[in-house]
């Protein structure tokens, strides 16, 4: 069947972005919401046809002895630098592009829907759902490339896009602040992913994904060699590119933004922070798996980023008092396990399961995350704050949220037989193939996982009964219920899905079998997380006080991220600024500057000593006549003598 509508899933968005952002203005507040969240309907409607297409379709062409094929839908050459080295504006569709045209309208027609409740009365309604649309546009953009660079032109535009959203509320000067950070930190990682596309492209002559990843061998041994402080050229080119994707999904040490991009408004914390923009890094290293699966260094680099970064977001989210700020840092932790898991995915092991793990996670994560920030949202819109110490027994006012945050908390915790579960274990089974250590330390982290989000659940709707006076909490109106009720849904059968049959790094089927020696320990290990959370926080006591008293420093640093924030600020300002962009600027301002004002002083001086020789006195002329006529005379007669 032919694909190319696949094209609207882009034109629709970009349509209501610049519709919005010109006439928004002019239009209601409801009218300009529901625009915008038909046109995402229909763009849901069009991405899933597509995407089932893809998937179902009977069209012979799609599958060639038991390997999916990857289809270039548009192919229009945008500039030509040689032959080879072209780069063209397309639409590729393959496994995990058709995943993440399902993964992105979902969760963004949610958002939208969601939206119209909760930012109801919002100044600068209008403009928040042509953002959204822009946003929207740029990641679909950015997973349909058909090739680096055009992948890195939606790459940046999904960073403006997201500016945007984060600084939303700019009369915030911590909403302010916190889209700066987000822009800047990420800035520095895109240098490293710019620098590595180019080098990539310097070497293979191509930007094309299908020719970069359809020969890996060839395209890395076109590099002949060539090293740099000990490492091959196109290992550079590789982690450069992995570090424009640690960037975005928020990897230590370029992880500080996103905790602060919880000042944006909530559905876009949903949108961006935990389905779409931070899965962006994932899903890079994943379109380029084949060549990182012949380089082995970049892999590694890529396993031990992810592990650490992982278990550093899960013990800061163990003490966070802040409910977004939970819910960001287990985050980056899940999203770290995505990561870890491409880095253990050797093809040699269980055919590279680590990669489908990755895949799968990525998908299960985005719904019940989604719904779990979304659940975040109906609380504050009901409590007013942030923090858990205002919330407390609200099982009682919010059934409905209770019983989706309930399942949101136990997918991610991995309890069977919810979504998370699944994907979960054939990443462990992937880490423990690859090796010991990994399965061992991404299991900790699973049972961390387990205790902070009970915690979180706990702290919210149980712990214990303030009195919310006249303020009493209520369930959401119900274009904000709805969303919950169909996220939790999904995240209780997504797990079920033969994911292996329709995403692998070879486009080959992978039939999924649990392996219960691991399973089960993941389980075991989920229920005394759970039941720590339990004994700990399901009523109020001085136990979590107590611990904290004992272990007084190791909680201060977790509180405070271990003060990353604080070395950043350190070296920006102590170091960076005062030690390195002082005296530079004092060699530009003394040297450079004064060096170009004694040229114009002495030129001004000597313009002034000459220009009464331009009076206009006639007589003034005649004397430099004469005065001239003999110096030219005498120094005439002394060189005849």
């Amino acid at each position: 069947m032919e694909l190319s509508y696949t094209v609207a899933v882009l034109i629709i968005p970009v349509f209501m972005f610049l519709f919005l952002g010109i006439v928004g203005v002019k239009l209601s507040k409801k009218t300009a919401g529901i625009l915008g969240t038909v046109a995402m309907g229909i763009t849901t409607v069009i991405a899933y046809t597509a995407a089932l297409t893809y998937f179902f379709g009977t069209d012979q062409g799609q599958v060639i002895d038991g390997v999916r094929q990857q289809l270039t839908v548009l192919d229009l050459t945008w500039l030509e630098f040689t032959k080879n080295l072209v780069i063209k504006i397309g639409v590729l569709l393959d496994p995990i592009s058709a995943m993440m045209l399902i993964v992105i309208s979902t969760v963004s027609f949610m958002v939208h829907l969601y939206s119209l409740g909760y930012m109801d009365g919002e100044r600068g309604f209008q403009r928040y759902y042509a953002f959204l649309s822009l946003f929207t546009f740029s990641m679909l953009g950015l997973v349909l490339a058909t090739n680096i660079f055009q992948m890195y032109i939606f790459w940046e535009l999904v960073g403006v896009s997201s500016y945007l959203l984060i600084g939303f509320y700019y009369t915030l000067p911590a909403a302010v602040s916190a889209s700066k950070k987000a822009f800047i930190v990420t800035r520095f990682a895109d240098l490293g992913f710019l620098i590595g596309i180019l080098i990539l492209s310097f070497y293979t002559d191509t930007f094309d994904f299908i020719s970069l990843t359809s020969d890996p061998q060839a395209a890395i041994s076109t590099a002949g060699g060539a090293t740099f402080l000990g490492c091959s050229v196109m290992t550079w080119a590789l982690t450069l590119i992995f570090m424009g994707g640690a960037g975005k999904s928020a990897m230590f040490p370029l992880h500080i933004w996103l905790p602060d991009a919880m000042e944006g408004p909530t559905p876009v914390s949903a949108l961006i922070h935990a389905a779409t923009m931070v899965v962006a890094g994932v899903y890079l290293v994943a379109r380029l798996f084949p060549l990182y699966a012949v380089d082995a260094t970049a892999l590694d680099i890529i396993t031990v980023v992810g592990a650490f970064t992982a278990f550093y977001a899960a013990a800061v989210a163990c003490v966070q008092s802040d409910i977004k700020r939970v819910l960001a840092f287990s985050t980056i932790s899940q999203i770290a396990f995505m990561i870890t898991s491409l880095g253990v995915a050797s093809p040699e092991l269980h055919h590279g399961v680590g990669y489908m793990a990755s895949m799968f996670h990525l998908f299960t994560h985005a719904m019940f995350k989604a719904l779990l920030f979304l659940c975040a949202g109906a609380i504050i819109h009901a409590v007013h704050s942030n923090e858990m110490s205002a919330m407390g027994g609200l099982r009682k006012y919010m059934p409905i949220c209770h019983i989706a945050f309930l399942i949101g908390c136990l997918a991610i915790a991995g309890i069977p037989p919810f979504a998370g579960f699944f994907s979960k274990d054939e990443i462990l089974v992937a880490a423990y193939a690859n090796s010991p250590l990994w399965g061992v330390w991404l299991s900790v982290v699973a049972g961390m996982t387990a205790f902070y989000m009970f915690r979180l659940y706990y702290k919210i709707f149980w712990w214990n009964n303030p009195d919310y006076g006249h303020h009493t909490p209520h369930e959401a109106p119900m274009t904000m219920t709805f969303p919950l009720i169909f996220l939790g849904l999904v995240s209780i059968v997504a797990g079920f899905i033969p994911f292996g049959e329709f995403v692998t790094w070879n486009h080959e089927e992978y039939v999924i079998h649990l392996d219960w020696s691991v399973a089960g320990t993941s389980i075991v290990i989920a229920l005394i997380g759970i039941a720590l959370a339990t004994v700990m926080y399901r009523k109020e006591n001085n136990i979590p006080e107590q611990l904290a008293n004992r272990f007084r420093g190791l909680w201060t640093a977790a509180y405070h991220r271990f003060y990353m924030d604080e070395l950043y600020q350190f070296i920006t300002h102590k170091i960076i600024f005062a030690r390195i962009s002082k005296p530079i600027a004092w060699f530009d301002r003394r040297i450079i500057d004064g060096t170009m004002d004694l040229l114009a002083n002495v030129t001004n001086s000597a313009s002034f000593a000459v220009r009464r020789m331009q009076s206009g006195s006639v007589q003034t002329y005649v004397w430099f006549y004469l005065v001239g006529a003999v110096a030219v005379a005498a120094i005439t007669i002394i060189c005849l003598i």
